[in-house]
């Protein structure tokens, strides 16, 4: 059994926010229908490193989905995407704001035909506001949302976190306000419109951030490895140049800590019992810290730190978490078969249910792969009408 596998999706728009949601509904068994550009589909089919032609990203980013294709500046176009949105539970969508009322495709439109109807609408700044019609690249939302100012070390620039975190974001907070949405039909029968701002979803992980303002002024600035305030919490290099994560601040923990690396005088002074005195102390204790790392190889500090059940460990790349014994023992890798029939490793879907865990069934579709199975089995076109609008160029 699959969780979502009485659910149709539609997705429109490309890149990457609105695919990313589409393609978690995918991974849980929902059956989702990505509509793309004729000739040319979602540029993301490009995007970074190819193979024999295709981006790699693509094969994660669109498994399990079902392509059409539709060119929605043509007017038979918008008439097929409204007779697909009627026998779809989901919409997702992340053009401007007004696109979609531009090609006659808003929700108030779509609703009539389908009132149970989920449209998820996912822009930089939201449907509404001062900023909406702005482009919105998450880039430029990241920094809105409180997010790049807050990144890097305190003597340098912003810098951004080499992914497209905003995206990301917005893409998980869209799924949850659908599956909310979902949730509310089953017991009024309505659905509803899902407007999910990428800048917003990045400032709700903002923590602490505005009541810490709003009641003293306080603005957190960047802090390079450190956790301001939690101490300690910070990155420190062994003695072969390799890192470790040490996450020290709880106060049994920070006594089990300083025992281990030789610091009892540390574990037992009161001026550092709890978090508030460690932070008044916090260049003392890094200095025990970084005394003790710096001088043993990164094996030996982990095994120290493990026996003394402090949290500790290193700062992986994409090439150790590949071999790594925790990802393999999770099954955190599907594999897919690719065109060519090759394999490639993709990321399993996560959470992960008892029940009904999520699953890899086929790498991302060929452009407009599943036209006829959707047109003639959804829509009940025939043949020949296909092939009319083949000609048109309409698909």
């Amino acid at each position: 059994m699959k969780a979502l596998s009485d659910l149709r999706v539609l997705e429109l728009g490309q890149l990457l926010a609105g695919p990313f949601a589409a393609s978690l509904f995918a991974g849980y068994g929902a059956e989702v229908i990505k509509v793309e550009p004729p000739v040319t589909g979602d540029p993301m089919r490009g995007w970074r490193k190819l193979h024999d032609g295709t981006s790699l990203w693509w094969y994660s980013l669109a498994r399990n989905k079902k392509s059409v294709t539709l060119d929605l500046r043509k007017p038979q176009a918008v008439a097929i995407l409204k007779q697909l949105a009627a026998k779809c539970d989901v919409l997702i969508e992340n053009f401007r704001p007004g696109r979609m009322e531009e090609w006659g495709l808003g929700y108030d439109v779509l609703s009539r035909d389908n009132p149970g109807l989920v449209m998820v609408r996912i822009s930089g700044w939201g449907q509404t506001g001062p900023y909406a019609a702005r482009p919105g690249f998450a880039s430029v939302a990241e920094g809105v949302g409180g997010l790049r100012y807050i990144v890097g070390d305190p003597d340098r620039p912003p810098v951004r976190t080499g992914l497209s975190i905003g995206d990301s974001l917005a893409g998980l907070h869209a799924v949850i306000g659908a599956l909310t949405a979902l949730h509310h039909r089953e017991q009024s029968g309505h659905g509803q419109v899902v407007d999910t701002a990428i800048y917003e979803s990045v400032f709700n992980m903002m923590e602490s951030t505005l009541p810490e303002f709003d009641r003293g002024g306080h603005v957190r600035e960047r802090s390079g490895a450190r956790l301001p305030g939690i101490v300690p919490s910070n990155s420190y290099r062994c003695g072969d140049g390799k890192f470790v994560i040490v996450g020290g601040n709880g106060d049994s923990i920070f006594q089990r800590l300083m025992r281990a690396i030789g610091r009892a005088d540390l574990a037992n002074d009161p001026r550092v019992a709890d978090n508030p005195g460690r932070v008044q102390h916090e260049a003392e204790i890094d200095a025990a810290i970084e005394a003790f790392t710096s001088t043993r190889p990164y094996a030996e500090v982990e095994r120290v730190l493990q026996q003394a059940e402090v949290p500790a460990g290193p700062i992986y790349s994409i090439a150790d978490i590949a071999q790594d014994a925790q990802y393999q023992a999770r099954e955190m890798f599907h594999q897919v078969t690719l065109p060519d029939g090759t394999a490639l490793r993709v990321p399993a879907q996560v959470p992960k249910l008892s029940r009904t865990p999520g699953q890899t069934e086929w790498a991302g579709p060929t452009l407009g792969e599943h036209n006829e199975a959707i047109y003639r089995e959804l829509l009940g076109m025939s043949a020949e009408q296909l092939a009319e609008l083949a000609r048109a160029e309409v698909i």
